[in-house]
Protein backbone atom coordinates (compact mmCIF):
# COMPACT_ATOMS: atom_id res chain seq x y z
CA UNK A 1 0.00 0.00 0.00
CA UNK A 2 0.99 3.66 -0.12
CA UNK A 3 3.09 5.30 2.54
CA UNK A 4 1.11 6.12 5.66
CA UNK A 5 0.13 9.84 5.52
CA UNK A 6 1.73 10.47 8.91
CA UNK A 7 4.96 8.86 7.70
CA UNK A 8 4.83 10.99 4.55
CA UNK A 9 4.79 14.08 6.77
CA UNK A 10 7.84 12.85 8.65
CA UNK A 11 9.75 12.28 5.41
CA UNK A 12 8.70 15.74 4.19
CA UNK A 13 9.95 17.35 7.40
CA UNK A 14 13.25 15.47 7.13
CA UNK A 15 13.70 16.63 3.53
CA UNK A 16 12.90 20.25 4.41
CA UNK A 17 15.26 20.22 7.39
CA UNK A 18 18.18 19.34 5.08
CA UNK A 19 20.32 18.38 8.07
CA UNK A 20 23.91 17.21 7.56
CA UNK A 21 24.33 13.50 7.00
CA UNK A 22 25.58 11.49 9.94
CA UNK A 23 28.67 10.55 7.92
CA UNK A 24 29.51 14.24 7.48
CA UNK A 25 29.03 14.88 11.19
CA UNK A 26 31.08 11.94 12.42
CA UNK A 27 30.02 9.55 15.15
CA UNK A 28 30.11 11.85 18.24
CA UNK A 29 28.04 14.63 16.63
CA UNK A 30 25.77 12.09 14.93
CA UNK A 31 24.95 10.63 18.35
CA UNK A 32 24.00 14.06 19.66
CA UNK A 33 21.84 14.80 16.60
CA UNK A 34 20.09 11.44 16.86
CA UNK A 35 19.44 11.88 20.57
CA UNK A 36 17.79 15.24 19.90
CA UNK A 37 15.74 13.91 16.98
CA UNK A 38 14.43 10.96 19.01
CA UNK A 39 12.51 13.28 21.32
CA UNK A 40 10.48 14.89 18.54
CA UNK A 41 8.30 11.90 17.60
CA UNK A 42 8.49 9.58 20.60
CA UNK A 43 5.76 9.04 23.18
CA UNK A 44 5.63 10.89 26.47
CA UNK A 45 7.58 9.08 29.20
CA UNK A 46 5.53 6.60 31.20
CA UNK A 47 5.81 6.67 34.97
CA UNK A 48 7.74 3.78 36.50
CA UNK A 49 7.80 2.54 40.06
CA UNK A 50 11.60 2.46 39.83
CA UNK A 51 14.37 3.07 37.31
CA UNK A 52 17.78 1.85 38.40
CA UNK A 53 21.15 1.53 36.65
CA UNK A 54 23.27 -1.58 37.19
CA UNK A 55 27.01 -1.45 36.51
CA UNK A 56 28.14 -4.70 34.88
CA UNK A 57 31.85 -5.16 35.57
CA UNK A 58 33.26 -7.25 32.74
CA UNK A 59 36.81 -8.10 31.63
CA UNK A 60 38.41 -4.82 30.58
CA UNK A 61 35.25 -2.71 30.70
CA UNK A 62 32.12 -1.74 32.59
CA UNK A 63 28.75 -1.35 30.87
CA UNK A 64 25.37 -0.25 32.19
CA UNK A 65 22.05 -2.06 32.20
CA UNK A 66 19.12 0.20 33.09
CA UNK A 67 16.29 -1.55 34.93
CA UNK A 68 12.68 -0.43 34.57
CA UNK A 69 10.21 -1.71 37.15
CA UNK A 70 6.53 -0.87 36.49
CA UNK A 71 5.53 -1.98 39.98
CA UNK A 72 7.22 -3.10 43.21
CA UNK A 73 9.34 -6.20 42.80
CA UNK A 74 9.42 -9.10 45.20
CA UNK A 75 11.92 -11.91 45.41
CA UNK A 76 9.07 -14.11 46.66
CA UNK A 77 7.14 -13.56 43.44
CA UNK A 78 9.74 -12.91 40.72
CA UNK A 79 8.70 -11.05 37.57
CA UNK A 80 9.31 -11.78 33.92
CA UNK A 81 12.01 -9.68 32.27
CA UNK A 82 12.92 -8.33 28.84
CA UNK A 83 16.59 -7.77 28.01
CA UNK A 84 16.49 -4.89 25.50
CA UNK A 85 19.10 -3.67 23.01
CA UNK A 86 18.69 -0.24 21.42
CA UNK A 87 19.09 0.48 17.73
CA UNK A 88 21.44 2.88 15.95
CA UNK A 89 23.63 0.97 13.53
CA UNK A 90 26.04 -0.08 16.29
CA UNK A 91 27.28 3.53 16.15
CA UNK A 92 24.62 5.84 17.62
CA UNK A 93 21.76 5.39 20.08
CA UNK A 94 21.86 4.74 23.80
CA UNK A 95 19.74 3.68 26.75
CA UNK A 96 18.63 7.33 26.88
CA UNK A 97 17.40 7.47 23.27
CA UNK A 98 15.29 4.36 23.89
CA UNK A 99 14.17 5.22 27.40
CA UNK A 100 10.57 5.95 26.45
CA UNK A 101 10.12 2.78 24.40
CA UNK A 102 11.46 0.72 27.30
CA UNK A 103 9.01 2.38 29.68
CA UNK A 104 6.11 1.43 27.40
CA UNK A 105 7.31 -2.18 27.19
CA UNK A 106 7.72 -2.43 30.97
CA UNK A 107 4.34 -0.87 31.73
CA UNK A 108 2.19 -2.60 29.14
CA UNK A 109 3.87 -6.01 29.15
CA UNK A 110 3.99 -5.88 32.97
CA UNK A 111 7.61 -6.97 33.14
CA UNK A 112 11.00 -5.75 34.20
CA UNK A 113 13.03 -4.30 31.34
CA UNK A 114 16.83 -4.22 31.36
CA UNK A 115 18.15 -1.88 28.65
CA UNK A 116 21.80 -2.50 27.76
CA UNK A 117 24.22 0.35 27.08
CA UNK A 118 26.58 -1.73 24.96
CA UNK A 119 29.77 -0.28 23.53
CA UNK A 120 29.53 1.63 20.25
CA UNK A 121 31.66 1.86 17.10
CA UNK A 122 33.98 3.18 15.82
CA UNK A 123 35.61 3.36 19.24
CA UNK A 124 34.67 -0.26 19.86
CA UNK A 125 34.39 -2.20 16.58
CA UNK A 126 32.94 -5.67 15.99
CA UNK A 127 32.51 -7.88 17.93
CA UNK A 128 32.36 -5.50 20.94
CA UNK A 129 28.58 -4.99 20.81
CA UNK A 130 28.00 -8.73 20.43
CA UNK A 131 30.34 -9.50 23.32
CA UNK A 132 28.46 -7.02 25.53
CA UNK A 133 25.11 -8.47 24.51
CA UNK A 134 26.21 -11.99 25.40
CA UNK A 135 27.67 -10.82 28.72
CA UNK A 136 24.45 -8.97 29.60
CA UNK A 137 22.37 -12.05 28.86
CA UNK A 138 24.59 -14.25 31.01
CA UNK A 139 24.51 -11.65 33.82
CA UNK A 140 20.72 -11.41 33.79
CA UNK A 141 20.29 -15.17 33.88
CA UNK A 142 22.96 -15.64 36.56
CA UNK A 143 21.66 -12.82 38.80
CA UNK A 144 17.96 -13.44 38.16
CA UNK A 145 17.20 -14.41 41.75
CA UNK A 146 18.89 -11.35 43.22
CA UNK A 147 17.16 -9.10 40.69
CA UNK A 148 13.67 -10.46 41.34
CA UNK A 149 13.55 -12.02 37.87
CA UNK A 150 11.98 -15.37 37.04
CA UNK A 151 14.80 -17.16 35.13
CA UNK A 152 12.24 -19.15 33.14
CA UNK A 153 10.51 -15.99 31.90
CA UNK A 154 13.28 -13.98 30.25
CA UNK A 155 12.87 -12.53 26.76
CA UNK A 156 15.31 -10.70 24.52
CA UNK A 157 14.36 -7.81 22.27
CA UNK A 158 15.63 -4.87 20.32
CA UNK A 159 15.17 -2.67 17.29
CA UNK A 160 17.34 -2.43 14.16
CA UNK A 161 20.96 -3.13 15.21
CA UNK A 162 19.54 -3.89 18.64
CA UNK A 163 17.31 -6.45 16.96
CA UNK A 164 20.45 -8.02 15.53
CA UNK A 165 21.93 -8.22 19.03
CA UNK A 166 18.74 -9.74 20.41
CA UNK A 167 18.74 -12.32 17.60
CA UNK A 168 22.32 -13.42 18.18
CA UNK A 169 21.73 -13.42 21.94
CA UNK A 170 18.95 -15.94 21.40
CA UNK A 171 21.37 -18.13 19.46
CA UNK A 172 23.91 -17.73 22.25
CA UNK A 173 21.26 -18.61 24.85
CA UNK A 174 20.37 -21.78 22.93
CA UNK A 175 24.02 -22.83 22.85
CA UNK A 176 24.42 -22.20 26.60
CA UNK A 177 21.15 -23.91 27.51
CA UNK A 178 19.59 -20.68 28.83
CA UNK A 179 15.79 -20.81 28.35
CA UNK A 180 14.16 -17.80 26.70
CA UNK A 181 10.45 -17.12 26.47
CA UNK A 182 10.55 -14.94 23.33
CA UNK A 183 12.61 -12.99 20.85
CA UNK A 184 10.93 -9.61 20.30
CA UNK A 185 12.59 -8.35 17.12
CA UNK A 186 11.78 -4.95 15.62
CA UNK A 187 13.07 -4.57 12.02
CA UNK A 188 16.35 -6.36 12.84
CA UNK A 189 19.42 -6.36 10.60
CA UNK A 190 20.04 -9.97 9.61
CA UNK A 191 21.94 -10.21 6.32
CA UNK A 192 25.65 -10.05 5.58
CA UNK A 193 25.18 -7.94 2.44
CA UNK A 194 22.52 -5.46 1.44
CA UNK A 195 21.60 -6.83 -1.97
CA UNK A 196 17.92 -7.74 -1.64
CA UNK A 197 15.13 -6.28 -3.72
CA UNK A 198 13.93 -4.13 -0.81
CA UNK A 199 17.42 -2.68 -0.39
CA UNK A 200 17.40 -1.71 -4.06
CA UNK A 201 13.87 -0.31 -4.05
CA UNK A 202 14.27 1.65 -0.81
CA UNK A 203 17.85 2.81 -1.28
CA UNK A 204 16.82 6.48 -1.10
CA UNK A 205 14.05 8.51 0.44
CA UNK A 206 12.86 6.29 3.29
CA UNK A 207 14.99 7.61 6.18
CA UNK A 208 17.40 4.66 6.32
CA UNK A 209 19.29 5.27 3.09
CA UNK A 210 21.79 2.88 1.53
CA UNK A 211 24.66 5.30 2.17
CA UNK A 212 23.72 5.56 5.84
CA UNK A 213 23.60 1.78 6.23
CA UNK A 214 27.06 1.40 4.74
CA UNK A 215 28.40 4.23 6.90
CA UNK A 216 27.14 2.47 10.01
CA UNK A 217 28.71 -0.81 8.95
CA UNK A 218 31.91 0.97 7.95
CA UNK A 219 32.19 2.21 11.52
CA UNK A 220 31.44 -1.17 13.08
CA UNK A 221 33.14 -3.80 10.93
CA UNK A 222 36.89 -4.34 11.02
CA UNK A 223 36.99 -5.78 7.52
CA UNK A 224 34.69 -7.22 4.90
CA UNK A 225 35.29 -10.69 6.35
CA UNK A 226 33.25 -9.72 9.44
CA UNK A 227 30.14 -9.60 7.27
CA UNK A 228 30.12 -13.39 7.10
CA UNK A 229 30.18 -13.84 10.87
CA UNK A 230 26.77 -14.85 12.30
CA UNK A 231 27.32 -12.45 15.19
CA UNK A 232 26.91 -9.66 12.63
CA UNK A 233 24.57 -11.40 10.19
CA UNK A 234 22.34 -13.99 11.90
CA UNK A 235 21.27 -15.35 8.51
CA UNK A 236 24.79 -16.79 8.33
CA UNK A 237 24.16 -18.98 11.40
CA UNK A 238 24.51 -22.66 10.43
CA UNK A 239 21.32 -23.65 12.26
CA UNK A 240 18.35 -21.83 13.79
CA UNK A 241 16.88 -24.95 15.35
CA UNK A 242 15.74 -24.78 18.98
CA UNK A 243 15.98 -21.00 19.35
CA UNK A 244 13.27 -19.20 21.30
CA UNK A 245 9.96 -18.33 19.61
CA UNK A 246 9.90 -15.07 17.68
CA UNK A 247 7.62 -12.07 17.36
CA UNK A 248 8.96 -9.81 14.64
CA UNK A 249 7.80 -6.34 13.55
CA UNK A 250 8.76 -5.34 10.01
CA UNK A 251 8.02 -2.17 8.06
CA UNK A 252 6.70 -2.26 4.49
CA UNK A 253 8.94 0.61 3.34
CA UNK A 254 12.14 -0.56 5.04
CA UNK A 255 15.26 -1.71 3.17
CA UNK A 256 15.55 -4.49 5.77
CA UNK A 257 12.09 -5.97 5.19
CA UNK A 258 13.18 -8.70 2.79
CA UNK A 259 15.87 -10.06 5.09
CA UNK A 260 13.31 -10.09 7.89
CA UNK A 261 10.96 -12.17 5.76
CA UNK A 262 13.79 -14.52 4.82
CA UNK A 263 14.76 -15.00 8.46
CA UNK A 264 11.15 -15.76 9.38
CA UNK A 265 11.05 -18.41 6.65
CA UNK A 266 14.27 -19.99 7.92
CA UNK A 267 12.92 -20.04 11.46
CA UNK A 268 9.73 -21.78 10.33
CA UNK A 269 11.76 -24.32 8.35
CA UNK A 270 13.73 -25.02 11.53
CA UNK A 271 10.53 -25.64 13.48
CA UNK A 272 10.65 -22.38 15.46
CA UNK A 273 7.30 -20.67 16.18
CA UNK A 274 7.36 -17.23 14.57
CA UNK A 275 4.91 -14.40 14.04
CA UNK A 276 6.22 -11.81 11.58
CA UNK A 277 4.02 -8.74 11.18
CA UNK A 278 4.66 -6.35 8.28
CA UNK A 279 3.21 -2.96 9.23
CA UNK A 280 1.80 -1.37 6.05
CA UNK A 281 2.95 2.10 5.08
CA UNK A 282 5.67 2.17 7.75
CA UNK A 283 9.38 2.96 7.48
CA UNK A 284 12.46 1.90 9.41
CA UNK A 285 12.49 3.56 12.81
CA UNK A 286 8.71 3.85 13.14
CA UNK A 287 8.71 2.08 16.51
CA UNK A 288 10.10 5.32 17.98
CA UNK A 289 7.52 7.50 16.24
CA UNK A 290 4.55 6.55 18.39
CA UNK A 291 4.12 10.10 19.66
CA UNK A 292 2.92 10.99 16.16
CA UNK A 293 2.26 7.81 14.15
CA UNK A 294 -0.83 5.85 15.19
CA UNK A 295 0.35 2.57 13.66
CA UNK A 296 3.48 2.78 15.80
CA UNK A 297 1.26 2.78 18.88
CA UNK A 298 -0.46 -0.31 17.50
CA UNK A 299 2.94 -1.96 17.08
CA UNK A 300 3.75 -1.15 20.72
CA UNK A 301 0.50 -2.80 21.78
CA UNK A 302 1.22 -5.86 19.61
CA UNK A 303 4.74 -6.23 21.02
CA UNK A 304 3.48 -6.02 24.59
CA UNK A 305 0.72 -8.53 23.88
CA UNK A 306 3.30 -10.94 22.44
CA UNK A 307 5.47 -10.56 25.52
CA UNK A 308 2.54 -11.10 27.91
CA UNK A 309 1.46 -14.21 26.02
CA UNK A 310 4.98 -15.64 26.00
CA UNK A 311 5.50 -14.97 29.70
CA UNK A 312 2.14 -16.52 30.49
CA UNK A 313 2.97 -19.67 28.56
CA UNK A 314 6.41 -19.95 30.17
CA UNK A 315 5.13 -19.51 33.73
Amino acid sequence: MALDPQVEKILYWVERANAPAFAALGAPLARAAYAKACLTLDVAPRTMHEVHDHALTLPGRTITARQYAPRPTSWATPMPALLYFHGGGFTIGSIDTHDRVCRVLAADADCLVFSVDYRLAPEHPFPAAADDAFAALEWLHREAGALGVDPDRIAVGGDSAGGTLATISALHARDLGIPLALQMLVYPGLASRQDTDSHRRMARGYLLDADLIQWFFGQYLRSDADRDDWRFAPLMAPSLARVAPVWMALAEYDPLVDEGRTYAERLRSAGVPVEAVVYPGMIHGFFQHAGFVLKARAAHADACAALRAAFSTAS
